[in-house]
């Protein structure tokens, strides 16, 4: 093999490149500073894949840090276990001018379990490092190399990793046999890839040039949907001594499950029998499923488990059934076996978990797309779906963790691509009704009444059970008000597919309302103001609202007998492409009733829009601060 040389020049020639390269932060051009707390000068990205089962990732990043809000892009970590080794790591840091104030190797990174307190097995590991500098600009040059055992999962190139980084010059290349075969994915690209092939091997390399930083904007989209990246997938892979081929999302899930998930569902003879007795007497397979769902969730708990066929295999039913615990594999594993007894069919489904709505992309299959498990059951005309790690949540709902979201069902047939539950602006609700009375001192006690649903739902689920204690300081936390403590609480659960929270509040609120010269001041909004957001000149970012919900607040002031009390009937609607809202301060005697309700509606709008959703929220923030003066009787 004549490789080896090959590298071995290479390296040489990079190492004598970095030695004559002039770090002097004055160099970067006045434009890469501009919006950037840290400006990438040059980086190398080489992925040798010429063996699948010995792939060599190599990065020579240099990055001038420019002030002190740009440290955090000057760390460097990398994440490693049994598939994963680091082979090498060495840098050096430059000073302001560009003279080497110090090196370091991999001796001084910090080494740790990548999954520390959340996981009973482990083979997750990062080292991280980050330089101890305290003046600015500095330099820091990386050069690191790890060995991946398998190229089932390339790592992706994303030249531009923040907003507040700017980047002067960075390439990628990907080497590969010529007779490879794979499936490239590249976004917001100015320049078309070089290619070269001979004999031995085929070369592609992509640069990018004078990236700018830029500052962020709220609202923006997902940072997926524009930012500058390469993802590759090679078609015939190798992976803990599996051996694949997929050129799609059905193919995908059919090694998946051929390989991964087949013959694991396996239980024991007595677990089989106490699920045929629990389910006799239903008549439904909805109801079964509801049946068989409480006692997993009664007999299991969740537990990360980073073990395994790269953490993609879970444990046996088996297992589960006799430790009591598992990670979402495992769980859902487990629980689709136990459907497996009743005759109800499942799908296994990967999914990218978190609040924020992301997909799997349909269409560009890969592996490293999801980071989480579910479970789908296609009952006849009523689909279900069910998360199997949590104790608490009701029977098919899955919450803001997963709803909205194209997922891979791994089936005996293959891969199929599904969609999640989505949760509407109707869905998402909170209707709260208060009925306070105010002292002659402007202090306030009475009860508040507040049903929370949809992904509303799930924002307020954690409080429900805690200790006393806990609850009190969550609940400040929620409510934000001075001099606010709450005398009792209490907690209603309806638990379906539309679960509901019913939270009841006694509490006091002391001095709420202001007295000054005779007068009394009251902020009839108590509970539910909305924060402004700031202007923004020459948008360039799309208005993204991830999700909509609706709110609904009645609240109902006794005023005191030397309350003076004379107002008109107050007013305000609002209305936009944004949403809606309306509120309105009536008194009637001694009765002051103030109504409020806000729309938000999720979707995605024209940057030039910002400035009308920016108003829109200004408008409503007025409105939420109204405050009424009446006279205090003398």
């Amino acid at each position: 093999m004549r490789l080896f040389p090959f590298f071995i020049l290479f390296s040489l020639c990079f190492s004598v490149c970095i030695a004559q390269d002039n770090y002097d932060a004055e160099l970067i051009p006045s434009a890469l500073r501009n919006r950037a707390n840290a400006t990438i000068r040059n980086e190398e990205t080489v992925v040798d894949m010429r063996s699948p089962n010995n792939v060599m990732y190599t990065v020579k990043q240099a990055i001038t840090v420019l002030n002190k809000n740009g440290d955090e892009n000057a760390r460097l970590v990398l994440f490693y276990d049994k598939n994963i080794s680091i082979k090498s790591i060495k840098g050096e840091v430059y000073n302001e001018v560009g003279k080497l104030v110090n090196k370091f190797s991999q001796s001084d990174f910090k080494d740790e379990s990548a999954v520390q307190g959340f996981s009973l097995f482990e083979d997750n590991r990062v080292k991280h490092f980050l330089p101890s500098v305290n003046t600015y600009p500095y330099t820091i040059v990386y050069n690191y190399e790890i060995r991946y055992k398998q190229n089932l999962i390339i790592p992706d190139w994303v030249p531009k990793p923040a907003s507040d980084v700017s980047v002067e010059k960075s390439s990628y290349t990907f080497i590969c046999k010529p007779s490879d075969q794979f499936r490239i994915k590249t976004q917001s690209l100015t320049t078309s890839v070089d290619e070269k092939v001979d004999d031995k091997q085929k070369v592609l390399v992509w640069k990018v040039n004078h990236l700018l930083g830029v500052k962020p904007e709220p609202y923006s989209p997902l940072k997926e949907t524009y930012q500058t990246y390469v993802k590759i997938a090679p078609q015939q892979f190798s992976y803990f001594n599996y051996k694949g081929s997929y050129a799609n999302w059905q193919e995908l899930g059919k090694w998946y499950y051929d390989n991964l998930l087949k013959d694991r569902n396996n239980l024991p003879p007595a677990t089989i029998e106490v699920i045929k007795d629990l389910i006799k007497n239903e008549k439904t397979d909805k109801d079964k499923a509801r049946k068989i769902y409480q006692y997993l969730q009664d007999k299991t708990r969740y537990i990360s488990i980073q073990v395994g066929i790269g953490g993609f295999q879970p444990f046996t039913a088996a297992d589960v059934d006799r430790l009591g615990y598992g990670d979402c594999k495992a769980l859902v594993n487990y629980m689709q076996s136990l459907l497996n007894v009743a005759g109800i069919e499942s799908y296994y489904c990967v999914v990218k978990s978190g609040s924020e709505k992301k997909s799997l992309d349909p269409t560009y299959a890969s592996m490293n797309q999801g980071n989480h498990i579910i479970l789908c059951m296609p009952l006849k005309g009523d689909t279900t779906w069910l998360e199997c790690t949590s104790q608490k949540i009701p029977f098919g709902f899955l919450s803001d963790f997963t709803d909205d979201r194209y997922v891979l069902a791994c089936t005996s047939e293959g891969g199929k691509l599904l969609k999640t539950p989505t949760y509407s602006m109707q869905n998402n609700l909170q209707v709260r009704n208060a009925n306070l009375v105010i002292d002659n001192n402007g202090s306030v006690n009475g009860t508040v009444k507040t049903i929370f649903s949809g992904t509303q739902y799930d924002n307020h689920e954690e409080i429900v059970g805690k200790p006393l204690t806990e609850q009190q300081k969550l609940l400040k936390e929620d409510y934000n008000i001075d001099n606010i403590n709450f005398d009792k609480i209490a907690y209603l659960q309806h638990k379906d597919a539309n679960p509901k929270i019913t939270e009841n509040l006694s509490l006091n609120i002391r001095n709420y309302c202001a007295i000054n010269n005779n007068r009394m001041f009251i902020v009839v909004n108590a509970f539910n103001v909305i924060a402004t957001i700031p202007e923004v000149r020459n948008r360039t970012m799309p208005v993204y609202l991830n999700r909509g919900y609706t709110d609904i607040d009645t609240i109902v002031y006794t005023i005191p007998e030397t309350v003076i009390g004379i107002i008109e009937p107050i007013h305000k609607n609002i209305k936009s492409e944004f949403g809606s809202y309306a509120s309105s301060a009536v008194l009637d005697g001694n009765k002051l009733t103030y109504y409020r309700k806000i729309e938000l509606n999720e979707g995605t709008f024209p940057a030039e829009s910002y400035e009308k959703f920016s108003r829109f929220i200004t408008d409503i923030n007025v409105a939420d601060n109204l405050k009424l003066i009446f006279s205090l009787k003398k």
